[in-house]
């Protein structure tokens, strides 16, 4: 698996994109979708990177600086195709070294709280991800869950 800094603007890239946003509205109520649309992921403070496997698209995922010690996880998502094959572990594996590679102190995320998030939440977990209060501009949501991991 190849995972490379994009720039968004491939159709694949947009495609995924999209299935990432479509799903997020078909789980959770449009208050509390927090997912980042083409436009904000394409904000400075954000790097994004797309996996590839034989020339083709498999997942995604971005890094949200918060300050010069805390990271964001963004936009994490497995095209339907590639799901259970490992590829979300390795997109968050890199992601977690680039925020160490960094000098982050914290890397954060925000996922939805209902039973389709569920194995998004085992894998976060098992990379020592905690529960926690909602950080930056998040505020309580009981759609929403928090999770810290200290680097």
């Amino acid at each position: 698996m190849d995972i490379i800094l994009d720039d968004l603007t491939g159709p694949e890239v947009v495609a995924l994109i999209g299935e990432h946003l479509q799903g997020m509205a078909l789980h959770s109520p449009p208050e509390s979708i927090h997912a980042l649309n083409l436009d904000e992921l394409k904000k400075p403070e954000i790097t994004f990177w797309s996996a590839w496997e034989k020339g083709e698209l498999v997942g995604c995922g971005a890094l949200k600086e918060l300050d010069r010690q805390h990271g964001e996880i963004k936009s994490m998502r497995t095209s339907s195709a590639h799901l259970r094959k490992g590829v979300a572990r390795r997109i968050l594996e890199h992601i977690i070294a680039e925020a160490k590679r960094r000098g982050y102190q914290r890397l954060s995320l925000e996922t939805g709280s209902m039973d389709a998030f569920e194995p998004a939440k085992r894998l976060y977990a098992s990379f020592g991800f905690q529960y926690g209060k909602p950080f930056s501009d998040y505020t309580e949501d009981p759609n929403s869950v928090f999770m810290t991991k200290e680097l």
